[in-house]
């Protein structure tokens, strides 16, 4: 069984055509699946509808888990498993502990930020991306709309029309 979609797909050379683009398209009610561009295009995101990411919300818990697992170290250590006496200090001076502190809460924060950004992306080692067309990855910007059962040839002619009133130098469809 094979796992390709098919997808319509318009081609535009500049990206504030582009942006015109989505914003018409979603304004006629089409649901675009996703737009591939050369370098990021500010506000594209917020112009496709996209709800903003808690990658942020993530990073906060990885921050909090290396905080704990920092603290939570250097008390056992300190404490039980190599107590030494300082010169009547105390066996946990927290004050003393806040670089350790702070270098665990940030790396346990960007590994597993990177992590979870990967994650979701499906981005792994050895995938083979889905590239739909070579030229976005140089110097043009793409939309693609998924072509399922319930699309018909009315939808791909209008959907095509549009994208061609707004500027897109080559419609097409494609199987990835």
């Amino acid at each position: 069984m094979s796992n390709t979609k098919k997808y319509l797909v318009g081609i535009f050379d500049d990206d504030d055509t582009l942006m015109h683009a989505v914003k018409d398209v979603r304004k006629a009610g089409y649901e675009i699946t996703d737009a591939y561009t050369p370098f990021p295009v500010h506000g594209l995101e917020h112009a496709m509808g996209l709800e903003p990411t808690r990658l942020h919300t993530a990073g906060f818990f990885f921050a909090a888990t290396g905080l704990t697992v920092a603290l939570s170290m250097i008390t056992f250590i300190n404490k039980f498993n190599y107590p030494t006496d300082f010169g009547g200090k105390p066996y946990w001076a927290l004050l003393s502990y806040v670089p350790i502190t702070f270098e665990h809460t940030v790396l346990f924060s960007a590994i597993g930020m990177t992590v979870s950004f990967y994650y979701l992306c499906k981005l792994w080692p050895g995938k083979t991306p889905k590239i739909i067309d070579e030229r976005t990855t140089d110097h043009l910007f793409a939309l693609t709309f998924e072509l399922d059962s319930t699309k018909d040839a009315n939808y791909v002619n209008a959907v095509s029309e549009l994208l061609k009133k707004e500027g897109a130098i080559e419609v097409y469809q494609k199987e990835v």
